[in-house]
């Protein structure tokens, strides 16, 4: 070993011989005890100890535990000591030869390896001084080994004594658990922060006492950073997009890149974009100003002179960077100075830093930015499938890194993802918007006013998520002074269920026309469907028509008898409340929705009191994510059973108290009620508040099968319209009724019946049992009949036939605006 080794690591040779004197001292021994060799040759080798212990130097090749021997300085130095047996040329024991190392010194191969290991590499006693570091060490806490020995870490470093690593280390020390550990801190003197991996282990003696703690680290940052990427393109993955809304997604981006990459992002996009329409074409930005919307704008804290949400357009000048950025589709970094390349375990070095792996022209030393608290903006465009949306920018201020390559490939990276769904979401709002323009256009726009009943209406798309779906509501004025009272749903969403939901409106419609019985009518309805073509795709290929996922309740109310009846096809049946304030469901058993086909459909039939309230709805009105149907149900009729008292009733009469005006705030309190804010599903809530009509308002007669029974007729009629004041409309009800109660006496089956009722039209209805239908038909010239129905026609504001169980009922009705 050379000398340079010897003071290195110094070890101290002796010789003792069987008396255990000291027969030899080497220049090692002089280092480490500072005693000579003749100040101790020929003294009893224990004179050397603090603490002599039995048997001292031990027998052969003792373990080497740590003693405490006597410096020349008169302080106590723990050592290793080790004894080796020495034998003379006849075999016979000679004595023995001492090693002496300081605790904690390893021979020179071990320091040389030691220092110049490249990972940073420490050893502390258990109160937290250092003992020993390395070379690499020293660079990362920027004190050299001679700085630092002794020194108790968290003194050195009192800014770091609240510190993951510090107290881990003392964890270590107290428990003798090892432990692994990443770090992340900024370097004294660097720019960026780091990261590091560490493993920290209890240094212990033969006895197993902690003598020290030793850890080693490596600077992990590249790894550690790309990781961060990664999880932060993951959270974007799972948090951008997750609604069908252009704003939502462009905040959704704004918050994701907050705290985690930047401090501040705003999000600019165009008007078109923001209302669903096509983008204007790049090209078309030409070389003036571009007038963007702030749609979104997501920081960390306020910084003086940062743009505000303001909610006004955002006007970018021609050259300004947001201009260049769009007309040129391309990504620019501003840097507020030339960036810190930083020390060697800073994160700067290597590809990030590398200026070879910037894109040409980024980034620029922009130092006018750095007047707004900024120290980097990263500006994207937002593109998608070939479309410009707008732009994004990416702002530092809180942190010194200046951006690096990667960071622009990482804002590259969520403003790609970002533009997808900001499309996506814009693509949708475009065909929500033209499937709520349908769905409202093929709904009642207002309600018309019928004597049978008061009506209100409520209806509500479902959420942005979800688009618009089919729900209808509809009611239809029907002969005999009645009122069919409908409601449906179509399953699904968008354009198509629209579409769907109008079709079945309209057949509807046309089947009431033909005044068919609710059971009848929704097997007809039912008939259509199953036959009804499927309908092609736009991309190719076919999919059904959609309204076999449909339902429908057709109900029929006639002020007369005061009796509704009513048929479901897989549609919830309605709610009645009596005027004494007890509500109940009807009891009945809904049919097959339609398109199902083969199954019959029951009608169900109950007597309503004037001042009935019934209630048809749809299920996106009582169930939802947060409440099951029955649940929902129950509750609607609490609320129709108990309405909320108006906060501010008005002290005098106003056309707002109506009994249309009531039930229509009933009907908005309902619903505002019921709905939640997101909602998945349309809701659609039919009220209507039933009346009678008087008795002294209808006139009933049973003619008898016989012609000269129809003079008879015309004079019951002529006297009744005389009680009720209406001769000016004797004469043509007389034509009326004695050419249908002539056709019921030579066509028709007995019993024949006249009714007359007086509502808002004065309506003649002759019935007879008979199953045949008469048919308007124009007469010849020479024809002796068949004028008779041309003549109600023409007479008359309208006629029909109505079948029921058994016979027919032909109607017709004068205006009474007209007499």
């Amino acid at each position: 070993m050379d000398s340079a080794g010897v003071r290195d690591a110094p070890t101290a040779v002796v010789v003792v011989d069987a008396d255990g004197v000291v027969s030899g001292w080497s220049e090692g021994a002089v280092l480490l005890l500072g005693w000579t060799a003749r100040e101790v040759v020929g003294l009893p080798v224990t004179e050397l100890l603090v603490d002599p212990a039995p048997g001292f130097p031990g027998g052969d090749d003792s373990d080497p535990d740590p003693l405490a021997l006597r410096h020349r300085d008169g302080s106590a130095l723990e050592a290793v000591v080790t004894a080796h047996p020495l034998h003379g040329a006849d075999g016979r024991a000679a004595g023995r030869v001492v090693t002496v190392q300081r605790w904690g010194r390893r021979p020179v191969i071990a320091d040389r390896a030691f220092e110049q290991c490249p990972f940073a590499l420490g050893i502390y006693d258990p109160e937290l001084r250092f003992n020993w570091l390395n070379a690499a060490a020293s660079r990362v806490i920027a004190h050299s080994e001679e700085q630092v020995l002794g020194e108790m870490y968290r003194e050195l470093f009192p800014e770091l004594d609240d510190a993951a690593y510090t107290h881990q280390l003392s964890e270590v020390a107290r428990t003798g658990k090892p432990a692994r550990l990443i770090t992340v801190f900024r370097p004294l003197g660097s720019a960026y922060a780091n990261a590091w991996a560490t493993s920290m282990w209890p240094v212990l003696d033969a006895e197993g006492k902690v003598r020290a703690v030793a850890n080693w680290g490596f600077d992990m940052s590249a790894e550690y950073w790309a990781r961060q990427r990664l999880l932060l393109l993951n959270e974007a993955s799972r948090g951008i997009g997750r609604t069908l809304d252009v704003v939502s997604t462009a905040e959704e981006l704004a918050r994701t890149a907050v705290p985690g990459f930047v401090d501040l992002v705003t999000v600019d996009l165009f008007e078109e974009v923001l209302r669903g329409e096509e983008p204007p074409p790049a090209t078309a930005l030409g070389a003036g100003s571009v007038t963007l919307n702030r749609a979104a704008r997501h920081t960390a804290r306020e910084h003086p002179g940062w743009p505000s949400w303001s909610g006004t357009p955002v006007v970018y000048a021609p050259g300004s960077i947001p201009a260049r950025c769009m007309a040129g589709g391309t990504s620019i970094v501003q840097l507020g100075a030339e960036p810190d390349q930083g020390g060697e375990w800073a994160f700067g070095p290597g590809l990030a830093a590398d200026p070879a792996h910037w894109p040409a022209g980024n980034p620029t030393i922009d130092r006018s930015i750095a007047a707004q608290g900024v120290t980097g903006r990263i500006t994207v465009p937002l593109l998608a499938r070939g479309a410009l949306l707008g732009v994004v920018a990416f702002t530092r201020s809180d942190r010194p890194e200046a951006f690096t390559a990667d960071d622009l490939i990482l804002a590259e990276e969520l403003a790609a993802k970002a533009a997808v769904a900001i499309d996506n979401a814009r693509r949708y709002t475009r065909e929500h918007t033209t499937a709520l323009t349908l769905q409202r256009s093929l709904l009642p726009q207002r309600l018309p006013g019928h004597g049978a009943v008061d009506v209100a209406s409520g209806y509500l798309p479902a959420g942005a998520g979800a688009g618009v779906g089919g729900d209808w509501f509809d009611v239809i004025a029907l002969s005999g002074a009645r009122v069919a009272l409908v409601v449906g749903d179509v399953v699904g969403h968008g354009v198509h269920a629209s579409a769907s939901m109008g079709r079945l409106r309209t057949a509807v419609r046309t089947l009431a026309d033909v005044d068919l019985p609710p059971d009848e009518l929704l097997t007809h309805l039912d008939d259509l469907v199953l036959h009804l073509p499927d309908d092609p795709r736009p991309e190719g290929g076919f999919e059904s028509s959609g309204e076999s996922g449909a339902t429908c309740l057709y109900a029929v109310y006639d002020p007369v008898s005061r009796r509704c009846a009513m048929a479901s096809a897989g549609h919830p049946l309605p709610l009645v409340v009596a005027p004494d304030g007890t509500g109940t469901q009807v009891d009945a058993q809904p049919g097959p929705p339609l398109g199902v086909g083969g199954l019959p459909f029951e009608v169900a039939e109950i007597e309503l009191p004037e001042g009935s309230l019934l209630a048809l709805f749809t299920d996106g009105l009582v169930a939802n994510r947060e409440r099951d149907g029955e649940q929902g149900v129950a509750d609607l009729l609490r609320i129709l059973r108990d309405p909320a008292p108006s906060p501010a009733p008005s002290p005098a009469p106003s056309p707002a108290a109506s009994p249309a005006a009531s039930l229509e705030a009933l009907c908005e309190s309902a619903m505002k009620t019921l709905l939640p804010d997101h909602r998945t599903d349309d809701a659609a809530l039919l009220l209507a508040r039933t009346r009678a009509l008087d008795p002294e308002h209808v006139a009933d007669w049973e003619i008898e099968p016989d012609p000269s029974q129809v003079a008879r007729a015309r004079r019951l009629a002529t006297d009744q319209l005389t009680a009720w004041g209406l001769e000016e409309a004797a004469f043509v009800t007389e034509l009326v009724i004695s050419e249908l109660v002539t056709n019921a006496v030579k066509y028709g089956e007995p019993p024949i019946r006249l009714r007359l009722i007086r509502d808002s039209a004065l309506i003649c209805e002759v019935s007879d049992a008979s199953d045949t239908s008469p048919h308007l038909r124009r007469a010849r010239a020479f024809d002796e009949g068949g004028r008779g129905l041309m003549l109600v026609a023409q007479l008359t504001q309208g006629w029909g036939t109505r079948h029921a169980t058994h016979g027919k009922t032909i109607w017709c009705a004068q205006s009474l605006d007209r007499i």
